[in-house]
């Protein structure tokens, strides 16, 4: 395929998405507003902390680069993608700032053009309704053009998880296409085979279809995260039971599956809370009760309010807690609803002492908390810290760290995803397994390593 992408927003998904373009070997320009992000590409480094960025970006020199101008991504090739951030506003909604600004510089350099035909893709998740509402008049207004006989629109929302990224785009479970046209659909089609390293189902449908699809995919996710959760609440309190157990059980059988069956923490991150709660409000506006929705976003909140008791009602009489893990996952620098920053709050409020360990979210977390806790430069100076360790990731890391660990007074480790091997380790490590009575019988961990 003789095809040439630009991809409009250079973040941690824009920045994954043309990488995987590029190296299919479509020609592809990346495009951002902030010149440091562009002068940091174009040196070869990588702007965002995100597995394989590096090794990616050293290795597509001259197949791909980054420019601030709209202009070159209009003139120098035939589809542009928009993935840029859409953070959500007070009533549930997303903004579309950043959207209708990248569309608004792109329509205009296509005024100035000579083309006679452009694809506009938007891949960013936006709220139902505003590809036809919002974003197909602005691209008319400031081109001069019409939509459909001048440019075609799809709407191609991702569906990657931060820490794997680059995997995800090019091995995804499925691929959803908004489209305003068969040629258009059918072109964003073929870009998506160009970079699938599997074969996954392409979806095609209406924009306003697509949109709904999205939201509704992430909503359905929280809502198994939630019930996993429900589970492991319940197994703490039944002597003997084993949330592992059950819920591994019960993913056996297709109409439910594994995935994110995990009894845990509350999730977190940039998607799954905030396509919660819109899903609740384009509820609302159409005169449906969103009262499955509501009791997700109940039972997420709950969870974290849980492991913050758990952890209160364990403390020694020092008062110092640290912990293993700040980001909302492993592998990521995002913090964004992270309950282990949900869990430091209630901590520092109490007065507790608390030293903290997360090499990649460390940083950020420092912008949020400063000098009121203390930053650990290794795993086992946190595990010296205090008394009690919270685990909040699963990470090999950890696991392994701890499993080794041979601390000279006792140590008290609350392991929210029971990765501990409790038969691995040293004498004076207790642990408490979230999910679990102290009845249960251990089970072996899953943990993958690396």
């Amino acid at each position: 395929m003789n095809e040439k992408v630009s991809v409009v927003g250079l973040g941690k998904l824009g920045l994954g998405l043309a990488l995987c373009f590029a190296e299919s070997g479509i020609e592809t320009l990346g495009v951002d507003v902030d010149k440091a992000v562009v002068d940091t590409i174009n040196r070869g480094n990588t702007p965002v902390v995100e597995p394989h960025y590096n090794e990616l970006i050293r290795g597509l020199t001259g197949k791909f680069r980054a420019t601030t101008s709209h202009a070159e991504a209009i003139e120098d090739t035939d589809a542009s993608f928009v993935l840029v951030a859409t953070p959500s506003i007070g009533d549930g909604r997303f903004s579309n700032r950043y959207v209708k600004s990248a569309l608004k510089s792109l329509a205009e350099a296509f005024r100035k053009s000579k083309k006679p035909r452009h694809l506009f893709v938007i891949s960013s998740t936006v709220f139902p309704g505003s590809t036809d509402k919002t974003f197909i008049p602005i691209i008319e207004q400031y081109s001069g053009r019409k939509h459909g006989q001048d440019f075609d629109v799809c709407f191609d929302p991702d569906f990657v998880a931060l820490g794997t990224v680059i995997h995800d785009f090019q091995n995804p479970d499925l691929v959803i296409i908004g489209e305003s046209s068969a040629s258009a659909g059918e072109h964003v089609a073929n870009l998506h085979r160009s970079i699938c390293k599997n074969d996954p189902p392409v979806h095609r449908m209406s924009i306003i279809s697509a949109e709904v699809a999205k939201m509704s995919l992430n909503a359905f996710i929280t809502m198994k995260i939630s019930f996993a959760n429900t589970i492991a609440n319940l197994c703490e309190h039944i002597p003997g039971a084993d949330v592992d157990a059950v819920t591994t059980a019960i993913g056996d059988d297709k109409r439910i599956s594994p995935y994110y069956l995990r009894g845990g923490l509350a999730f977190g991150g940039t998607c799954f809370p905030r396509d919660t709660k819109a899903f609740m409000t384009i509820s609302r506006q159409y005169g449906i009760d969103p009262a499955l929705m509501a009791a997700v976003e109940d039972v997420n909140n709950r969870q974290n309010i849980h492991l913050a008791r758990l952890v209160m009602a364990n403390l020694s009489d020092e008062k110092k807690v640290s912990l293993l893990g700040l980001a909302f996952k492993d592998k990521t620098a995002v913090v964004e609803a992270s309950p282990a920053i949900s869990l430091i709050h209630e901590l520092v409020i109490n007065d507790i002492d608390v030293t903290v360990f997360d090499p990649l979210a460390q940083d950020v977390v420092n912008t949020i908390f400063g000098d009121e806790i203390a930053y650990a430069s290794s795993i086992e100076e946190a595990l010296k810290s205090a008394p009690v360790c919270v685990v909040t990731l699963m990470s090999w890391e950890y696991k392994t760290a701890i499993e080794r660990f041979r601390p000279e007074t006792p140590l008290l480790v609350i392991d929210c995803w029971r990765q501990i091997n409790t038969s691995k380790i040293d004498r004076n490590i207790s642990v408490i397994a979230a999910g679990r009575t102290k009845e249960s019988a251990v089970a072996v961990s899953n943990v993958p390593a690396g």
